[in-house]
């Protein structure tokens, strides 16, 4: 059994253009809260907090949708195709609103592209391991990272060479590029994945297990045990997840007021990290097939709390920082690689895509609290905290991942290192 590189790719084109809007959304949007419309940093991290407030809902309500809907191109592509397009409609809302200088406009049109990003994130996810045998998700969730982490690139190379060092920017270019950017990705993908034909693929390759469904096709429910795994690991999504976004959220203004880094220097440390994590992602998806997806991930989350911490050191910018970057892409590719599988290995198969919903419940659970909590210790007590309270959440998601006894089956290793690169026809 090996992996389908080249569909997996094709299927990571869907997280490369969430990952490129993600990028540009916590690069700028700060920056024109702050610069455009001067609102403090405690409504700023509330208001970059709103797109995982919508999440709460939006990601297990369209996770749980695209499980039921059966149709011609598939469960998850309607809603991919869909999103993506009233997507990159409504972000141009957003740089023409800075432009006339209006918040209203810049609010309602925050609000549309927020909405349709939410339509597509969880089927989007769930596509990858509905096309995907289990023992070789880790894997695949690695070709997707990696697809996602060149998307972030992208938009991050964008940032850097479209926004002057002076003047205002006009930030117009830079959306539509990455607009353009996104369109082109879920083009792709709708014309080179047929899902319903790679899905069966993959459910004719599944081991043989118990059955998922009771007598009257109902999913059985979760073990005690298994609930309990589930419960820690979400935990510790949450806690993780707590003290990366506080850093992604407040980057590009802790560049510019704490380092003095001026227009889209701020980008350079955020591609390195990406750059770091892209050359990471296939080999921590190798490690787990030896070490198992726990501990891959404790390894990542000690890194990524040593990388937080050396960061408090810093006090004006150094070339010493870029390693410190360096581990933390390092760090969150060994985490991101392996946690979400081990979600969707305690889950049942017809339920990926509520668990996925779950899944980012948690995540941006997390994501909601630490703009708005981190926010206010920059405002009111100095921006010298964001790296501690990036540490503290991310050490203590150590302590909780112990906990977590279920969903790290090894994937099947290649039988050669060479078999691992492998492409399937079809």
């Amino acid at each position: 059994m090996k992996l389908n590189i080249k569909q997996t790719i094709f299927v990571g084109l869907a997280f490369m253009s969430i990952c490129a809007f993600w990028s540009l959304y916590d690069g700028i949007i700060p920056l024109i809260l702050k610069n455009s419309f001067h609102i403090g940093d405690t409504l700023a991290g509330f208001i970059m907090a709103l797109d995982n407030i919508l999440a709460l809902v939006l990601l297990p309500l369209f996770g749980g949708l695209s499980d039921r809907v059966d149709t011609q191109f598939g469960r998850r592509m309607p809603f991919i195709v869909c999103g993506t397009a009233a997507a990159v409609v409504f972000m141009l809302l957003i740089p023409l609103s800075d432009d006339i200088g209006s918040l209203g406009l810049f609010i309602a049109g925050l609000m549309l592209v927020l909405l349709a990003m939410g339509t597509y994130r969880s089927p989007a996810v769930a596509l990858m391991p509905d096309v995907t045998p289990k023992p070789l998700r880790s894997e695949g969730n690695a070709v997707i990272n990696l697809m996602g982490a060149v998307g972030g690139m992208i938009a991050l190379l964008l940032i850097s060479v479209m926004i002057p060092k002076t003047g205002k920017p006009d930030y117009l270019p830079l959306f539509a590029a990455v607009a353009v950017l996104m369109s082109v990705s879920v083009a792709v993908l709708a014309w080179k994945v047929r899902e319903k034909e790679a899905a069966a693929r993959a459910a004719a390759q599944d081991p043989e297990e118990e059955p998922e469904t009771d007598a009257a096709g109902k999913p059985k429910p979760m073990a005690g045990p298994v609930k309990k795994s589930m419960a820690f690991l979400l935990i510790s999504i949450a806690l993780w997840f707590m003290g990366y976004n506080a850093v992604t959220t407040a980057f590009s203004k802790y560049a510019q007021y704490y380092w003095n880094l001026r227009g889209g220097g701020f980008a350079g440390c955020l591609m390195i990290a990406t750059g770091a994590a892209v050359l990471s992602y296939i080999p921590v998806g190798a490690a787990a097939t030896k070490i198992g997806r726990k501990k891959t991930i404790l390894i990542g989350v000690a890194l990524l709390t040593a990388a937080f911490s050396a960061g408090i050191l810093f006090r004006t910018f150094s070339p010493l920082i870029n390693v410190l970057f360096v581990a933390v892409g390092v760090a969150w590719a060994a985490i991101n690689v392996n946690s979400y599988p081990m979600v969707v290995e305690m889950s049942r198969g017809s339920d990926v895509g509520k668990f996925t919903g779950i899944y980012y419940l948690f995540s941006m659970g997390a994501q909601i609290i630490t703009p708005t909590l981190s926010g206010a210790l920059l405002e009111h007590v100095g921006y010298y905290t964001l790296f501690p309270y990036a540490a503290v959440f991310v050490g203590l998601s150590f302590v909780t991942m112990l906990f977590v006894r279920h969903g790290d089956s090894r994937p099947v290793s290649p039988k050669s290192r060479l078999e691992a690169f492998d492409v399937e026809d079809g």
